[in-house]
């Protein structure tokens, strides 16, 4: 029994052995300069490929436009949009009547003319019932920003000495006084195009009862005025005298445009 004990001794050691050379084996694939490199060189590579898609082919193409801010019976209405691929993506409105009940009729109508806009791809939008002048307001500042896109889309297309002559194309015009029973009305336009972008009454018949009525009449006045295209407007029942100054003037102010 005793001469079996070295015999045995030999058997676990080489045992040992062959269990630690195993064990090495197992462990150096883990520690492979060629794997560690592999795998690190793919990390910055996905990295990339998900962050390119969103860099600067699809911000490059992505524009905001102002449109003139209109003056409307209860306050300045100002719109604002994000235009992709000649396309409205966003309309806002940067400035809305607010203060008393307006906030309440600004937070109602805003958010419908917004997606109206949106939709339309224009400013042939249906207005908010109980926000008329908002509404209609919105719908002017859109027009122009409308304008200033397809401008903006069309100097993009030509010289540097076209797109100037086109800019120079807008100008504003004011026409002759024109002198009613309850005072002198005297309107202003900005024309682009051809087209009539923008009116106001830059005077108008005040004091007394004249004040509701110039209140009453003139956001009216201008938003048809800017609709038409022209002078051939309706008068606003209860300013007959505003009106037909109004209108007076404003065929004075076509005349020196040329229209």
């Amino acid at each position: 029994m005793k001469k079996s004990h070295p015999i045995r001794r030999v058997l676990l050691a080489s045992a040992a052995t062959v269990s630690g050379i195993v064990l090495l084996l197992s462990l150096k694939p883990a520690s492979d300069p060629a794997s560690a490199s592999a795998q690190g060189a793919a990390a910055p590579g996905a990295a990339a490929a998900q962050e390119s898609p969103q860099g600067g082919a699809a911000a490059a193409g992505t524009s905001t436009v102002t449109g003139a801010a209109t003056q409307t019976q209860y306050g300045v209405v100002q719109v604002r949009l994000t235009v992709a691929n000649g396309k409205i993506t966003k309309s806002e409105a940067v400035q809305a009547p607010h203060g008393g009940t307006s906030d309440q009729k600004t937070a109602l109508a805003v958010p419908k003319l917004n997606q109206e806009a949106v939709a339309t791809q224009s400013a042939d939008i249906t207005s908010v019932t109980g926000a008329t002048y908002t509404s209609g307001g919105y719908k002017q500042s859109l027009q122009s920003a409308i304008d200033k896109m397809k401008a903006s889309a069309a100097t993009g297309s030509t010289t540097p000495s076209q797109g100037a002559g086109q800019a120079a194309q807008a100008k504003t015009v004011t026409g002759e006084v024109a002198t009613t029973e309850y005072g002198p009305v005297q309107v202003r336009i900005t024309v682009a195009g051809g087209k009539i972008t923008k009116a106001e009454a830059v005077q108008a018949p005040s004091g007394g009862t004249s004040d509701q009525k110039t209140a009453l009449a003139v956001p009216k006045l201008n938003q048809e005025a800017v609709v038409a295209g022209s002078a051939k407007i309706d008068s606003v029942s209860g300013a007959t005298y505003t009106s037909g100054g109004y209108k007076q003037s404003l065929q004075s102010a076509l005349d020196k445009a040329g229209g």
